[in-house]
């Protein structure tokens, strides 16, 4: 974890606080910068459906190479830097996407997607990890707050790009401002997070081949592998509703497109009121049993939207599916920070496999709906719902390292 005392006050453990929740809304509304512009990028670059859908690719790829990054970038720059650099390698790139829409520059337009998703990804480590050293410190589940401070940024994003369309305002208009307000911001918040040591606590700094064992070796560790399962588990049942849920609602359960999109709007916010008021929960459970309780709820949702006809109890499906898939990418990040050495690296395995069920999960539905239907598909979703509620009790602190209700720090 970062290098933070244990008598950190409450005044700097606040601002900490808010500083990294500020950090995840700023990840949130990066990711969604670009998604309501697309048809106006189309035209713009002149080019087909097929060519955006290799430019959105480019920001996977750079994704899952800021999280290989992640690790040694903490240990050379430190949390504060880190997290600063993150944003503002993201903020450049935006920009430069801007400007490469003027002249409708393809080529550049793909290196800033690229250039955007490394900075993500980067960034989704880094503030995991200082997330759960907010955590440790302030001894409370904290991680839920700020991953919907994470949905709640992704929901402005969205909201700033359809305003600019509305407006008549141009892509790369708007993805210049962005960047600079992002830039500003980012700049403001990062003086929250406290300075600390280049890279967690532990034994002195490795070299770049021994971090790199280090990290390889998290991928043959059961218990992160198990965590990495939970992970897999919610992140595919996320995936697929974003993805899938309004065409379902369409045309297996007969509504109107409006009823569809209203419905998607409903996960989004059930998702983000269970992270908000999750905290208080995970603290009187545990993160083993609210990951049990969650998933089941997750299973009872989405067999109710296979199985129900009444728009209601669809209605109330999707609710409940929403609840399922809430909390374990947070409690998953938090479980692997603290469960050994070198927590960026850690995070980084787990994210990996989040990042994996995510993009993987809608295209392995959607194959399924060819032969089977799409409302049977998914029940794909039940069986990993199932099995995350199996593998949570991986989430179970270390010997070392209580429960967050059961430290309480001195300066909360």
């Amino acid at each position: 974890m970062t290098d933070v005392m244990v008598t950190t006050g409450r005044p700097e453990l606040t601002r900490w606080r808010w500083a990294v929740t500020a950090a995840f809304g700023l990840g949130g509304i990066t990711i969604s910068a670009w998604g309501p512009r697309l048809p106006a990028i189309k035209t713009e670059l002149g080019t087909g459906t097929a060519t955006i859908g290799l430019l959105l690719a480019g920001v996977t790829v750079g994704a899952i190479l800021g999280l290989l990054a992640s690790t040694p970038v903490l240990h050379w720059l430190g949390s504060r830097r880190a997290i600063a650099a993150a944003l503002l390698l993201i903020a450049a790139a935006m920009a430069v996407m801007g400007l490469a829409l003027i002249p409708g520059s393809v080529p550049l337009v793909a290196v800033a997607f690229v250039i955007t998703g490394l900075g993500i990804g980067t960034l989704d480590v880094l503030i995991n990890v200082e997330g759960a050293a907010v955590e440790q410190a302030a001894g409370r589940t904290l991680m839920p707050m700020m991953h919907a401070a994470w949905s709640v940024g992704a929901a402005v994003g969205a909201g700033i790009g359809a305003a600019c369309a509305a407006l008549g305002i141009s892509p790369s208009a708007q993805l210049i401002a962005e960047a600079v307000l992002i830039a500003a911001v980012a700049l403001g918040t990062a003086t929250g997070i406290p300075h600390s040591r280049r890279g967690p606590a532990g034994p002195p700094p490795q070299d770049r081949a021994a971090r790199l064992r280090q990290w390889l070796r998290g991928w043959l560790d059961l218990r992160l592998l198990l965590i990495g399962v939970v992970m897999l588990g919610v992140e595919l049942g996320e995936g697929s509703a974003n993805n899938w849920l309004t065409l379902a609602v369409r045309n297996g359960k007969g509504q109107t497109a409006a009823v569809a999109a209203l419905f998607l709007t409903v996960f989004a916010i059930g998702e983000a009121l269970a992270r908000i008021f999750g905290g208080p929960v995970v603290d009187r459970l545990g993160r083993v049993l609210t990951i049990r309780v969650t998933t089941a709820l997750g299973v009872l949702g989405v067999v109710l939207f296979i199985q129900a006809g009444n728009r209601w109890v669809v209605l109330a499906g999707v609710l409940l599916w929403a609840v399922g898939v809430s909390m374990g990418f947070p409690l998953g990040m938090s479980a692997a920070a603290e469960s050994g050495p070198d927590p960026a690296a850690r995070v980084s395995v787990v994210a990996s496999i989040g990042y994996f069920a995510n993009l993987a999960g809608p295209p392995a539905i959607g194959l399924l709906a060819q032969s089977a239907g799409l409302l049977s598909a998914l029940w794909l979703i039940v069986a990993l719902f199932l099995t995350a509620f199996a593998a949570a009790g991986s989430l179970r602190p270390s010997p070392s390292v209580s429960e967050p209700a059961d430290t309480p720090h001195p300066g909360t």
